[in-house]
């Protein structure tokens, strides 16, 4: 089917400005938005940032003007490049895009397994 996989997490100190990529692969006929959300230990997953197939961007307020959210649509890869992190960025960051595996058929949700993102000195 598809698949979402993440990459670029890890420890991260505070100030730091790591990458995260998401690469999506399998059955894609057509990909839609793509975006990131995040989960803290205890909390609710939460949207980060979304851009959709024509480059609109959209972010949480804690993140704007901190991170930047663009894709790649040619090699199906969605990138968040996250500057001046903070510890209350510390968070599993997930990878989502909305998919059509046909002409004109409907579209999914699909999601990544995550990254983890600790942000500490």
């Amino acid at each position: 089917q598809v698949q979402l996989v993440e990459s670029g997490g890890g420890l991260v100190q505070p100030g730091g400005s790591p990458r995260l990529s998401c690469l999506a692969s399998g059955s894609i006929f057509r990909l839609n938005a793509m975006g990131w959300y995040r989960q803290a230990p205890g909390k609710e997953r939460e949207l980060v940032a979304t851009i959709t197939s024509n480059g609109g961007t959209n972010y949480a307020d804690f993140v704007k003007g901190r991170f930047t959210i663009s894709r790649d649509n040619a090699k199906k890869t969605v990138y968040l490049q996250m500057n001046n992190l903070k510890p209350e960025d510390t968070a599993v960051y997930y990878c989502n895009a909305e998919v059509g595996t046909t002409l004109w058929g409907p579209i999914h949700d699909y999601w990544g397994q995550g990254t983890q993102v600790t942000v500490s000195s």
